[in-house]
């Protein structure tokens, strides 16, 4: 009789990653590219903190617009998209559904690509709007929330009509990321391009965005990602329940409070930026919550880990949500947020959040997902190798050295005797150690995206398992060979 669940439970599986193949990898694939498209940016922005000169003759790459356009293609070509592969996907796992409408969802994909593209353009082109993250001109938000409706709806009525029994809290993180999304994403750009406000409450609203990006939509999405990969692969259970639950709810307490900060100084009731700066310190709570209880499961089976090219990524950007949680704490206290507000400290800190955490689990989902749906082994472990410690050096290399580099560049700026130069200059050599570590990161990246392309392409190695690539020293029947769903801890 288990043998014979055991067999439907695998045609079950097979027919939900059948019916997800084309959107899934359709997302990571554009994501990959796009990836590819901000680094770029990236080099050329760096490069222009300590070398001003650079493209110069070029209207296209002055300096505001190609930052602008950096930001932009990292969070909605490459975050959102992998948010959205590794959502559906799981989802569909969890909730035992098979997708009805990848048609819709592939659709609303490439009109999600066309209004990104037409925005990247628009930006490069002199019609940004001057608000980070929000710097697409206005034409291009309404096609975006609306590819995304279309996009997550499925999943949403999937976790409805999912067969009864216990709900797993990856669940609770991608259901309240999939709601989250289009409340803040809609009513901030409604705020700031469908009314004429003040351009003081346009700057409020728009911190306020940036900051539920990252805690409000990659936060969960990734912590929901890793509670599925960590036990799963392991097959063991998380460590502790009860941490579980806590990270979630402080989590979902927290985040929506958070953001007003980056306003510090500025004529607004002063509780505002302290309440922003309380509430992105308490984030280091749900970040450690989660970090600590994955952390400590991992631990069980190092071996397993260090086989494990989804493990591998995953543990580390377990390690980075935690460093994440400590520069939110030390970012946005009061004192330090005197000294670092108006320099390149903000960037470590969003890169630390979308490409050191976020990203690192998005890689290690996708080496997970992308056998199962494709039916194909990876190519070379060589390859997936370098991507991994290129990517590690390089997010050291970026994230941490800004947040420092920053600090410096805030201490020169509140040296009232010295000339603004003074400042300008202690940025240099962390400007350059940033070009350099974008550059490691190209590289990285062209390795992800070709193999990733030739999966797509389902050029690899035909397997019957779902992935050869970790060799457990122990069979389970819910490890990576019996593939059963297990996904973190059950909630009634």
């Amino acid at each position: 009789m288990a043998t014979l669940e055991n067999d439907q439970d695998t045609i079950l599986r097979a027919s939900i990653d059948r019916s997800l193949r084309h959107p899934v990898m359709f997302f990571f694939t554009s994501g990959a590219a796009w990836l590819a498209v901000a680094i770029l940016l990236g080099i050329i922005s760096s490069a222009k903190v300590h070398s001003p000169g650079f493209l110069d003759s070029c209207p296209w790459m002055t300096y505001g617009r190609v930052t602008a356009a950096h930001q932009t293609a990292l969070v909605y070509g490459w975050g959102c998209q992998a948010a959205f592969g590794m959502a559906i996907w799981l989802m569909a796992r969890l909730s035992r559904q098979t997708c009805r409408n990848a048609g819709v969802i592939l659709t609303a994909g490439h009109v999600w690509n066309l209004a990104l593209s037409l925005g990247v353009i628009g930006i490069l082109a002199g019609a940004g709007t001057g608000m980070p993250w929000m710097e697409m001109p206005s034409f291009a938000w309404m096609p975006m929330l609306l590819s995304y409706i279309a996009i997550v709806v499925g999943s949403m009525v999937q976790f409805k009509v999912r067969p009864e029994g216990h709900t797993y809290i990856s669940q609770w993180y991608l259901m309240a990321a999939l709601i989250w999304f289009p409340w803040f994403f809609g009513s901030a750009h409604l705020l700031v391009h469908g009314f004429s406000g003040s351009p003081l409450g346009a700057a409020g609203v728009n911190a306020w965005f940036r900051s539920a990006m990252l805690l409000m939509l990659f936060a969960p999405v990734g912590i929901a990602m890793a509670y599925y990969l960590v036990p799963k692969v392991l097959g063991r259970p998380v460590y502790n329940y009860s941490l579980s639950l806590i990270g979630f709810w402080s989590l979902a307490i927290i985040a929506p409070w958070a953001g007003m900060q980056k306003l510090t100084g500025v004529p607004i009731p002063n509780f505002l930026p302290y309440l922003g700066a309380f509430a992105a310190i308490l984030f280091a709570v749900p970040a450690a919550m989660a970090g600590i209880n994955l952390l400590k499961t991992a631990t069980t089976d190092l071996a397993t880990v260090n086989e494990s090219p989804t493990l591998r990524f995953t543990v580390w950007g377990l390690i980075f949500l935690l460093i994440f949680g400590l520069a939110s704490v030390l970012l946005n206290l009061p004192s330090v947020m005197r000294i670092t507000q108006f320099t390149i400290s903000g960037y470590g800190y969003d890169v630390l959040g979308v490409y050191g955490f976020f990203s690192f689990i998005a890689f290690g989902a996708i080496y997970f997902i992308v056998p199962r749906i494709t039916r194909r082994e990876w190519l070379s472990r060589r390859l997936i190798k370098s991507h991994f410690f290129l990517s590690l050096y390089a997010v050291f290399g970026i994230a941490l050295v800004a947040i420092f580099g920053g600090l410096m560049q805030g201490v020169g700026q509140e040296t009232f005797t010295s000339a603004w130069e003074d400042a300008a200059d202690r940025v240099v050599p962390y400007a350059v150690m940033t070009t350099v570590s974008w550059c490691f990161l190209l590289v990285s990246n062209f390795f992800f995206f070709v193999h990733l392309t030739l999966m797509w392409l389902r050029l690899g190695r035909r397997s019957s398992h779902p992935t050869l690539l970790v060799e457990p020293h122990h069979h389970d029947p819910h490890g990576p060979e019996g593939d059963i769903d297990n996904a973190g801890p059950a909630v009634h």
